[in-house]
């Protein structure tokens, strides 16, 4: 990311004196950074959407990542879903939650998508009521990268660049039906087709010819 945000540009700073070791900073004013702050402010996204769910306000989360592993963000993301949360997962490779369980994760959907190109982007959405958020950063949900790395998640601020990444391109994963593969509840996986009434929809051919 390209920023002349004075406040991202001062984390960065103090993240670089961080990895050096000349400084133990434990807050940032706009970066998530694991193992410092990353994980208590995941959890606290997804408990304000279960607060807003549990008030009668849209809940949703979508979440692209490469592996969702970690007990504790799988336990929260359930949480999610029990309170009626809509939750979007884009998982490439390894995911330990299972999807569509009577009175546990009815809410969630998982999604795989293997195309031509290995996927290495991280998106975390929050609607908050109407006052989204979107993240972008390195970090999977896995203990390693949570507790054991340097990660770093950074804010999207501009709306109109929530809007790109929330319609252009994560609502495009979402209705891929060319490359996409839906995580049944037994654990298996099933490819989706676009019916002969359906347009395909191919999310990386999409995105390598129109990234904008």
């Amino acid at each position: 990311m390209f920023t002349c945000d004075q406040a991202i540009g001062a984390d960065a700073t103090d993240l670089f004196n961080y990895l050096t070791g000349y400084s133990a900073k434990q807050d940032y004013q706009k970066l998530l950074v694991a193992p410092v702050n990353l994980r208590k402010k995941l959890e606290e996204f997804i408990q304000r959407e279960i607060i807003h769910a549990q008030n009668g306000k849209k809940g949703h989360i979508i979440l692209k990542v490469n592996h969702i592993v970690d007990q504790r963000m799988i336990q929260m993301l359930y949480a999610a879903s029990q309170a009626g949360v809509k939750v979007d997962l884009v998982v490439r490779s390894i995911c330990s939650l299972i999807p569509k369980l009577e009175g546990i994760s009815e809410n969630i959907q998982v999604i795989s998508v293997l195309g031509r190109y290995l996927e290495h982007s991280r998106i975390f959405y929050f609607h908050n009521a109407g006052n989204e958020e979107i993240f972008l950063g390195s970090a999977d949900l896995m203990q390693r990268n949570l507790n054991h790395r340097v990660e770093v998640i950074f804010p999207v601020e501009r709306k109109e660049h929530i809007r790109h990444l929330r319609d252009h391109v994560l609502e495009t994963y979402l209705k891929d039906n060319t490359h996409a593969r839906i995580l049944q509840p037994d654990g298996t996986y099933k490819r989706v087709s676009p019916s002969q009434k359906e347009k395909r929809v191919d999310v990386q051919s999409r995105l390598m010819r129109n990234p904008l």
